[in-house]
């Protein structure tokens, strides 16, 4: 099967994205994370590398029975000569021609059939699906880290909008707080500085909304290198992070080893250098081969300085045997080779046992911290009410002059850090989530 056919059996996220956007404009589109995520599984460099790389495998799997054929050559030579040509013999006789023309015409058909070679041809077939196989899961991992990093992308870039209202809002409250300043100050209820503060309130919010656009222009200048569209390309993304809350730490541990890519990938790393032991050990047998010919040469003469020698000839026709090389001494080159490919099956398995150990760790750091940003976003969803119920409260006691200015503004600032507070945990519960699932190789099917 072709490297590509692989790709065919499922993007779970890619199906009806795909016909829904067909191109993302310089204009405010609407753009979902289904649809950056088919932008991306079609354009993105590395997976067009990772694809290039095992169509390479695919290729030589196609021909991977052509060890087992025979090699046919097939050779033609057409050489013509003209000579002089002096001879001197024992009975003091002198021969001397000049202007002695000759053709020679030669032809071989060459066939060479191995016929055993200590399975050496079968192994070599097996390392080719190997290679397929690596390929194979080469371009799935590479796909589930492209399709992870354009969900975290686009999220933060709803986090970071998320935080602009919030900035407007600040923006907002430092303004209504300003003018509510200058009036006390203005029928002498209140005092100077109140106001110049208010006013250094509004400025840091203008500033930190300027930060806050620029912000989201990065992230998504981020977003459409994943996608591989133009670095001009604006859209509108959604206003929510959805999140996964049902995830079971005893799921995900279930079968891990088997769905991970990486430790599929590194199992077929053992796989290979197995393989690569018993190609190994092949050299210790002996080399048999049928072997073929059918010969064809022609000598045409103008002349001949010896009355002996013939003016044409002609030879012609088959010839068949069998050969075979049988390995005796040769400085301990085999068993030098099958040690050190031994060596290397000795360190694959330690590195799969490492990666495992690494992944497995990675898996349950990654829930602990999922769970808890559950219940921190359970928790924060309650304080953001009971934040802004106390701001109320304090700019209606500051208005009837029932509070003091610092009060008012430590309400605000309350209300801001609780709503950043919020935004960040329910996009680090989404990272948390799409990691967990990138773990396990789920966010591909």
């Amino acid at each position: 099967m072709h490297a590509t056919n692989m790709m065919k059996k499922g993007f779970v996220l890619i199906g009806i994205a795909l016909g829904m956007f067909g191109r993302v404009s310089a204009q405010q589109d609407s753009l979902t994370v289904e649809q950056a995520v088919a932008y991306a599984l079609r354009n993105n460099y590395a997976i067009m590398l990772a694809k290039q790389d095992s169509a390479v495998a695919a290729i030589n799997y196609e021909y991977r029975n052509a060890a087992f054929l025979p090699r046919l050559n097939a050779t033609g030579t057409a050489l013509f000569s003209n000579n002089n040509q002096k001879q001197t013999l024992a009975d003091g006789s002198e021969k001397n021609r000049t202007g002695i023309r000759s053709t020679n015409l030669s032809s071989a058909l060459n066939l060479s059939w191995t016929v055993f070679d200590g399975f050496r041809m079968f192994l070599l077939r097996d390392q080719i699906g190997i290679a397929v196989n690596q390929g194979n899961l080469l371009i799935k991992s590479t796909v589930i880290n492209t399709v992870a990093s354009v969900i975290n992308t686009y999220f933060d870039i709803v986090r970071q909008k998320q935080q602009l209202r919030n900035v407007d809002e600040q923006l907002q409250l430092a303004a209504d707080r300003l003018r509510l300043a200058q009036y006390k100050f203005d029928i002498g209820a209140g005092i100077k500085p109140d106001v110049l503060q208010s006013q250094i309130d509004l400025n840091n919010s203008t500033a930190a909304r300027l930060n806050q656009l620029a912000l989201i222009d990065q992230r998504k200048q981020t977003l459409n290198q994943l996608m591989n569209v133009a670095p001009a390309t604006d859209y509108k993304v959604s206003d929510t992070i959805p999140v996964q809350t049902d995830l079971v730490l005893g799921n995900l541990l279930s079968n891990f080893s088997q769905s991970s890519p990486d430790l599929q990938l590194a199992r077929t790393n053992i796989e290979s250098a197995e393989l690569a032991v018993r190609l190994a050990k092949t050299a210790r047998y002996p080399t048999v081969s049928l072997i073929s010919a059918y010969n064809f040469n022609r000598t045409s003469n103008n002349q001949v300085i010896n009355q002996f020698s013939p003016l044409f000839n002609l030879n012609h026709g088959w010839n068949w045997g069998i050969s075979a090389t049988i390995p005796i001494l040769n400085n301990f080159t085999v068993r030098q080779q099958i040690r050190q490919a031994q060596l290397a099956v000795d360190f694959q398995n330690l590195q799969y046992k490492s990666q495992e150990q690494l992944l497995n760790t990675n898996l349950l750091n990654t829930y602990r911290g999922y769970d808890a940003q559950k219940q921190i976003v359970t928790t924060l969803d309650t304080s953001v009410g009971l934040a802004r119920e106390n701001l109320y409260i304090e700019r209606e006691r500051y208005r009837l002059g029932r509070t003091t200015f610092i009060e008012l503004r430590q309400a605000e600032e309350n209300v801001s850090t609780i709503l950043t507070n919020l935004i960040n945990a329910r996009y680090n519960l989404k990272v948390a989530e799409t990691e967990l699932l990138r773990l396990r190789g789920e966010l591909v099917k």
